[in-house]
């Protein structure tokens, strides 16, 4: 009975250790776009295995920005694996917002110093979702998400690639 009862408690371990979660989101992409000022300017695409790249433009790693900055180079491009809680936390995000049910642009074009924010995402199904938000306040959870990748370019482990 006790080699029985191992039996079972091995196959039901083994079984939930093989279980691979598929997530429905097969790439997530962002990108923020300059205004009249100071704001960061990136592109960040997430794939599904967390694997991302980082292509910074400006004003990403000064916590002190200055006017001298915008006659830098482009800051580079970079690779790294997101942390696999900072990626269920994104997934979180993206589940409550209902991406496909978001409006494709969000934003007054009347005031002309504002950044753009552009989502993008493609789903597991093949179908996707650009939505673009100009001043990046399309909804209070979509500012959450802006913000959430704003961080993801701080607090994650960032390779050079270029």
């Amino acid at each position: 009975m006790k080699y029985l009862l191992s039996l079972c408690a091995f196959v039901l371990l083994f079984s939930c250790g093989s279980q691979k979660t598929t997530s429905k989101y097969s790439t997530i992409e962002y990108e923020a776009t300059p205004c009249f000022g100071f704001c960061p300017v990136f592109k960040m695409t997430i794939n599904a295995n967390r694997t991302a790249v980082f292509e910074a433009e400006h004003f990403n790693f000064s916590d002190r920005p200055s006017k001298n900055d915008f006659s830098k180079p482009r800051e580079g491009t970079f690779k790294g694996t997101i942390k696999e809680a900072d990626y269920h936390k994104l997934i979180t995000l993206l589940d409550d917002l209902n991406v496909k049910s978001l409006n494709d642009r969000y934003g007054s074009h009347n005031v002309t110093d504002l950044p753009t924010s552009y989502l993008r995402v493609r789903f597991a199904d093949g179908s996707s979702k650009n939505i673009e938000d100009y001043g990046k306040r399309g909804s209070e959870k979509l500012s959450e998400l802006y913000t959430f990748f704003e961080n993801l370019r701080k607090n994650q482990q960032w390779t050079r690639v270029k």
